[in-house]
């Protein structure tokens, strides 16, 4: 069976979410006050008009049965975006994801039901941040917790030496999970006495400041 996404909110943050999980085979159900809006997602997924603060027309697309519900509703409704956070919430959505624009925002929706909450702006300015600070840096998971998956080339000064000669938990706090070539998709667990070779991935796992010192030093 395949999973089902409920995305309600279609500015871009909403399109672009509900789109990739089309593409990652779910069954989307996409909502939005304005048929314009709908307009563009109803050639790849299922559309329905409504104002999402409406418990009554919430509960007719079983929120309850989703494998996850996405507020998207943007900066532009902070009170809408909030109160259906909350509706899902009341109406038992088993995974509710929320989008924040700020702190603020982002605990009110937590406080109201939300299990999730995301802020695209900021975690694109962080993510990116991370990329210009250095080159070997390809590619980034966030994975909660503050904790971040960091895909990282290996730098000339790692490179013929092993994780135990290079302390990186005492000295940096990360820990390298995986290894692998930049040639192949399958990663390598490492151990102790794994050697890095200049050009081949390391996969870092750590908080974003932590991994952050670690890129300052290659």
């Amino acid at each position: 069976m395949r999973r089902q996404a409920l995305v309600i909110g279609l500015g871009q943050f909403g399109m672009s979410l509900a789109r990739s999980l089309v593409n990652k085979g779910f069954e989307v159900l996409t909502v939005d006050i304005n048929d314009e809006r709908l307009a563009h997602a109803h050639a790849f997924a299922e559309t329905l008009q409504f104002d999402a603060t409406d418990i009554d027309a919430l509960a007719r697309v079983a929120p309850e049965r989703r494998d996850v519900c996405i507020c998207a509703i943007g900066d532009e409704d902070r009170e809408a975006s909030i109160i259906c956070t909350a509706l899902l919430r009341q109406l038992n959505a088993r995974r509710i994801v929320a989008r924040a624009s700020d702190d603020v925002h982002a605990r009110i929706l937590q406080l109201v039901g939300a299990t999730e909450v995301v802020n695209p702006e900021r975690d694109f300015g962080e993510r990116y941040a991370m990329r210009l600070l250095s080159d070997q840096v390809i590619g980034e998971l966030h994975l909660g917790s503050g904790l971040v998956l960091a895909e990282i080339e290996v730098p000339e000064i790692f490179a013929s030496k092993t994780l135990k000669e290079l302390k990186l938990p005492n000295r940096f706090s990360v820990t390298v999970v995986a290894t692998k070539l930049r040639t192949e998709m399958s990663v390598r667990p490492p151990g102790p006495e794994t050697v890095l070779s200049r050009g081949d991935i390391m996969l870092v796992v750590g908080t974003r400041d932590d991994v952050t010192k670690l890129l300052r030093v290659i």
